[in-house]
């Protein structure tokens, strides 16, 4: 059978499965063994394949930014970054719904798990939005669009996949990260502030509030410096940076803001473990698709599609592979994703002459878009759930946000400068740039 009819009946079971609601890893397995029976494939190596899929240490680095963000809210450490978003930003129009953003971006720097920043966002302020008359639309909107910041600033879990699928600098991506996840995070507020509701605004709290609220968080928001500071010096891997933020949590973070947590800590390993099971079983089998993808030519049959209308034109060919990932983010999770078409990332990558890093940043992004668009959405009908309001109210809510990130996409793929700025100035090898021949500084790639 030709493969391109092989390719078509692949994504027709996976597809199907999953509106079935089979759960997306087995989809994929599904549509991987048609493939591999209806070719000359064995199926142990589609076993092999699997199993190559999380073999890698880079991948590490995920359970332990995911026990970072369970320790943190289970322990309900995360009350105190809470009050001090509220002090910093409760007075402004839109009242908690600015604070929303500010926790997001705060906790994410802790996480880098988008579904933790919605499930602690529910829990910590979606109550007292309802109390305060805010519409459980909007609620469920503003909190899913806020958590998807964590897909992109350090320590993001998303990148994490991307560099270790892709052979990509993670620390690169973490720091090209910062500038397009601060632009959704001040673009939420400024909608917020303009034509979101008006909230109940607190009074503007006094410099020594501030202050006592900063140092009450001044503990858990060491993680972000511990892991950024580590990277960026070099005394430890992404990976490493995980198990450093643990230790200082169990350490220090919980015996001096919430002694009695320490019996359940191991309960909160346990719980780590299990939530690291479900994007594993995703990535072995993402891996395992993603590789009869390649090995059926379908990577190429899609890169010639796409270099046959944008040529060499990187900004046309990063915009095409936006409207792909759109498309094919609105149906599956950023994980698989990033794992089945980085065969044509790259190929793509290297045929617009494009910096690696920064077609990554600009992927991530439009992957972390695809979290509250329909029909999939996971974010979205997460906060849904939590919130207790259907999925197409908060789709109706969302709505209007979607030009804060179609405006941050565009930024990033017209303005690579500015999005690789920070990199080239703390990691410059991570995006390229090679020491000078004079001995002092660096020369970047343009």
């Amino acid at each position: 059978m030709s493969a391109p009819v092989v390719l078509t009946l692949m994504t027709i079971c996976f597809l199907s499965f999953g509106y079935l609601g089979v759960p997306v890893p087995f989809s994929l397995m599904a549509g991987v063994f048609i493939g591999a029976i209806l070719s000359d494939v064995s199926l142990a190596a589609i076993i092999q394949k699997i199993f190559d899929g999380v073999d890698s240490e880079a991948l590490l680095a995920i359970p332990f930014f995911l026990l970072v963000g369970e320790l943190m809210s289970s322990a309900n450490v995360v009350v105190r970054i809470a009050n001090l978003s509220v002090s910093l930003v409760g007075h402004i129009r839109g009242g908690l719904s600015q604070v929303v953003v500010v926790f997001s971006m705060f906790f994410s720097e802790m996480s880098g798990s988008t579904t933790a920043d919605v499930a602690v966002m529910s829990r910590a302020l979606g109550g007292p939005m309802k109390r305060e008359g805010y519409e459980p639309a909007f609620i469920a909107a503003i909190i899913a669009s806020a958590s998807t910041i964590a897909a992109l600033v350090p320590p993001s879990i998303t990148a994490v996949v991307y560099g270790a699928v892709g052979n990509v600098s993670i620390a690169g991506l973490f720091m090209a990260g910062v500038v397009p996840g601060l632009m959704i995070g001040f673009g939420l507020m400024i909608y917020c502030y303009f034509f979101g509701p008006s909230g109940l605004r607190k009074p503007r709290a006094p410099l020594r509030q501030v202050v006592f609220a900063a140092g009450d968080a001044a503990l858990p928001l060491m993680i972000p410096v511990i892991l950024l500071g580590g990277i960026l010096t070099g005394w430890f891997t992404p990976t490493e940076a995980g198990v450093v933020a643990v230790v200082w949590i169990i350490l220090v973070v919980i015996p001096a803001l919430n002694r009695g947590h320490i019996r359940k800590i191991p309960y909160d390993f346990c719980l780590a473990g299990l939530i690291f099971s479900l994007p594993l079983i995703t990535i072995g089998a993402a891996n395992a698709f993603g590789w009869m993808l390649a090995y059926l030519r379908g990577a190429s049959y899609i890169a010639d599609v796409i270099t046959s209308m944008a040529g060499n034109d990187p900004h046309l060919i990063m915009l095409l592979m936006v409207l792909l990932f759109t498309v094919v983010g609105d149906f599956i999770e950023p994980v698989p994703t990033i794992i089945i078409f980085m065969p044509l990332v790259n190929t793509l990558t290297e045929a617009g002459d494009i910096n690696a890093v920064h077609m990554g940043v600009v992927l991530i992004a439009t992957l972390a878009f695809g979290l509250i668009t329909p029909p999939y959405g996971l974010v979205l009908l997460m906060a849904s759930k939590f919130v207790g309001v259907s999925f197409a109210k908060a789709l109706r809510a969302a709505l209007p946000i979607y030009l804060v990130f179609l405006g941050t996409i565009a930024f990033a793929i017209y303005f690579p400068s500015v999005v690789l700025w920070l990199p080239q100035k703390v990691l410059p090898e991570s995006v390229g740039c090679f020491k000078s021949p004079a001995g002092t500084g660096y020369i970047c790639p343009k």
